[in-house]
């Protein structure tokens, strides 16, 4: 009896199949990602964004602008004074930007410089009535959150809590006084002469306190 033997039946290359199958998922996946990535530069808008919120860069950015908005809107000293003392609802309405508790008014004006303590001095202005102090700020220490909220476009909606808010206005401060008050010497400026734009909130009508967004020394 002859015996014959058995000859494999051939069958597909399924294991080179899957293979292949998961190579070109592979590639569609790593395309699909490329398409789905964006390139962050560092200190861009978006870097800062992965970052979360800097009160330096918030700062430094926003300040110029807000110069240049007080530069623009600046009332002289004696013609706001005289409409304050006219009407100061009045005078809120056509010069100031609400405040919250007062209006926030930009002044422009060049005087003379009084006795000052912890960096905050007296200016006599001419045109100016005596019973209307007007003093400036200079550092080192500069308070308030008037430059924040001078133009009326920076609002607490705008960030994530009240800390990121106050930080904001912290920031615009300190942006300030790098770039304004750092190239001066304000240790000792009674008797001096000074030109000055800036802000006030208006709390008392008759005593003004100024945060300088310009300020020379003549």
């Amino acid at each position: 009896m002859t015996q014959h033997a058995d000859i494999p039946t051939a069958r597909p290359a399924r294991s080179g199949l899957r293979i292949g199958i998961g190579a070109v998922a592979l590639i569609a996946l790593l395309a699909a990602m490329a398409l789905d990535t964006t390139v962050v530069r560092d200190g861009s808008d978006l870097d800062l964004q992965a970052q979360g919120f800097s009160p330096e860069a918030y700062g430094a950015e926003t300040f110029p602008v807000i110069q240049a908005s007080v530069q623009e809107r600046a009332v002289e000293a004696p013609t706001l004074a005289e409409a304050i003392a006219t009407d100061k609802a009045a005078a809120g309405e056509e010069y100031g930007v609400p405040g919250g508790i007062g209006p926030v008014f930009p002044v422009s004006f060049t005087g003379t410089v009084l006795e000052g303590s912890a960096g905050i001095y007296a200016v006599a202005v001419d045109g100016v009535p005596d019973d209307v102090t007007i003093r400036v700020q200079t550092g080192p220490a500069i308070n308030g959150t008037d430059l924040r909220d001078s133009t009326g476009e920076i609002t607490f909606g705008q960030f994530t809590n009240q800390i990121e808010y106050q930080d904001a206005g912290a920031a615009i401060n300190d942006a300030m006084k790098e770039q304004v008050l750092a190239p001066l010497d304000t240790s000792d400026l009674t008797g001096s002469t000074i030109a000055v734009t800036g802000v006030f909130k208006m709390i008392n009508p008759a005593n003004w306190l100024v945060t300088p967004v310009e300020m020379a020394v003549q």
